[in-house]
């Protein structure tokens, strides 16, 4: 669906300095083979964004220590396409001559629509994208067999499809690669009142493809995926996230024997992640599985600064507040 989306707004997007829409990834529990207890499936894709022709991104990373997480801004530039030495001599250059582009092609440059400043806004951005699926849901073959609502969410485009028998979610988010890696910046939230044109960094993609390769060699009937959906469903709380259990799990694929997640065991499997969680949650600090780590599949590839940085602890925030500790050991 998502590919057809896309697919169909690229044509459409072909000579305009919109961003240009790369092929969706699908990343989150639809796509690695659990169901995080959600009335309604929810499939969360990624949709990478690249410059359009004449423009440049450039990554600068947000130094607000007040906001959690590593987040950035996508500053727009525009480029210069004037022969080495000679600024200004080339009548199409986009950057010393942008008026001359905007009225030989009568298109707006990236600045002048999807931005607040120089910086790529992902508000707009959200809503560009939403008005594009709306105008262009008739012409996918899925809209002879569905109907699409569209619903309302500032840092994505969440789509809701129904039929006269079921009915699931698409969550449209938009990022920015970096370095070629599968580590990207994206528009989804982060925290409270994420301002517009912060992008915050996301894992994501690196965790599902991590999955991925896990299911190729783990035993073919692991019970790993059921062990992880039931600790969700069951014992996640707002102390302790999904993510947080996740993380368990997936430390836990990387360090026992493969042998170990046979179906059989499958007590033993709830046991040990529990115990786990339990110790992680006593000790307030649980490190992130895919930050620092250097011993990840060679598949799954990480900017340098990632490969190498401290793995943040996920229960900073408990490590921060006594009271909320103390409310998170109680849930336990």
């Amino acid at each position: 669906l998502v590919d057809n989306f896309t697919s169909v707004l690229r044509r459409a997007l072909g000579r305009t300095f919109y961003p240009v829409l790369q092929q969706g990834i699908g990343f989150g529990s639809a796509f690695e083979g659990w169901n995080a207890s959600e009335e309604e499936i929810v499939y969360r894709v990624l949709i990478p964004l690249t410059p359009p022709l004449g423009h440049i991104f450039y990554l600068e990373l947000d130094t607000n220590q007040q906001r959690p997480g590593r987040n950035f801004r996508v500053l727009v530039n525009l480029e210069c396409r004037c022969p080495r030495g000679q600024q200004g001599a080339y009548a199409l250059c986009f950057l010393h001559h942008p008026d001359v582009i905007r009225r030989l092609t009568g298109q707006p440059n990236l600045l002048d629509t999807l931005c607040t400043g120089s910086y790529l806004d992902v508000k707009k951005t959200v809503l560009w994208f939403s008005a594009l699926v709306r105008g262009s849901w008739r012409r996918l073959p899925q809209s002879r067999s569905w109907d699409l609502t569209l619903l309302p969410s500032k840092r994505s485009c969440n789509l809701r499809l129904t039929n006269s028998q079921e009915s699931f979610q698409v969550r449209v988010l938009f990022g920015v690669q970096r370095h070629g890696s599968d580590i990207f910046i994206s528009s989804r939230a982060q925290g409270a009142h994420t301002p517009r044109i912060i992008w915050p960094e996301t894992y994501t993609v690196a965790e599902t493809k991590f999955f991925r390769h896990m299911a190729n060699e783990v035993p073919q009937d692991s019970s790993h995926l059921k062990c992880l959906q039931l600790l969700t469903g069951v014992v996640a709380h707002e102390e302790f996230s999904i993510h947080a259990i996740k993380t368990v799990v997936m430390r836990l694929l990387s360090t026992l024997p493969l042998s170990h997640w046979h179906r059989k065991y499958f007590l033993l499997q709830l046991s040990d992640t529990l115990e786990q969680l339990h110790l992680s949650l006593e000790k307030k600090h649980l490190e992130h599985f895919i930050v620092g780590n250097r011993g990840l599949p060679q598949e799954i590839t990480l900017p340098s600064d990632i490969r190498t940085a401290r793995p943040p602890n996920i229960f900073h925030n408990l490590a921060q507040d006594p009271a909320a500790h103390s409310q998170a050991m109680q849930a336990y």
